[in-house]
């Protein structure tokens, strides 16, 4: 995310307290915040959900179409993610076309539910070669504290595992549940000085040099990473984020249900 200027006095703040292993909000250092799930909350939508981690706030909506399949995958449906930061949600974000932060975030999110095959795009398919299944994901943050990544990631996976195929619509046979495989779960990791952190909130985020979100499925395995910020991270931090998030993946997926 864009960053913003944060004090000398709020930053040395920061960096005392996580040299006793304490954070500004009480935390531990692999804590994350509250997490708050609700599903089918657009009306209009074939899938939606908000998730809320702390005070940062995503709302997603499914809407699934018949439509033509790409030339290279034939029988296969399809899966668009896209991202916007409006500025309600936070100063930082302007009106306008998707920024680079924008797009990062939907490219993030939609890597970690493809690359782990949550959706079965095969079952999809309506007619080989002619007609598929068309899935949009849309993201809207309604307010940034930090963490877009895991809180977005979450808005998607719910509103997916909920999202029903308006087949009955478009005279396409009954209507149907989204073949749903897995729930992938993200979960970033913000390097500050020396010490790793999970779940940075907004004035942590602005002082972290490099940050890692990881997305693991059900059994733990790595299915999509990537790495922000300029710094670089040590092969036993590397080791820690890793171990951490399939630790906390698997907590959040019980919190979820």
């Amino acid at each position: 995310m864009s960053r913003a200027i944060i004090s000398e006095i709020r930053k040395n703040h920061i960096l005392s307290l996580l040299a006793d292993g304490k954070r500004t909000d009480g935390r531990g250092l692999d804590d994350v915040r509250e997490i708050k799930v609700e599903t089918g909350v657009i009306e209009s939508a074939d899938g939606s959900a908000i998730a809320r981690y702390g005070n940062t706030e995503v709302i997603v909506g499914v809407k699934i179409v018949p439509g033509t399949p790409f030339a290279d995958t034939p029988g296969k449906g399809v899966l668009t993610t896209g991202a916007e930061l409006i500025p309600m949600a936070h100063p930082l974000f302007e009106s306008g076309p998707p920024g680079e932060d924008a797009i990062e975030l939907a490219r993030v999110v939609d890597r970690g539910i493809r690359e782990s095959g949550m959706v079965d795009v095969e079952k999809l398919c309506i007619k080989e070669g002619e007609e598929v299944w068309m899935c949009f994901i849309d993201i809207y943050a309604l307010n940034y504290d930090g963490n877009l990544f895991d809180v977005t990631n979450l808005a998607a996976v719910a509103a997916l595992r909920t999202a029903v195929i308006p087949a009955e619509q478009y005279k396409k046979g009954k209507n149907s549940p989204l073949p749903v495989t897995c729930t992938p779960i993200a979960v970033t990791a913000a390097k500050i000085g020396n010490t790793l952190i999970l779940d940075p909130n907004f004035d942590e985020e602005q002082i972290s040099s490099a940050r890692l979100t990881i997305t693991t499925d059900d059994d733990g395995n790595y299915r999509a990473m990537q790495k922000g910020g300029k710094g670089s991270l040590t092969l036993d931090e590397l080791t820690q984020c890793l171990d951490m998030s399939r630790d906390k993946g698997k907590k959040i997926r019980k919190i979820i249900g």
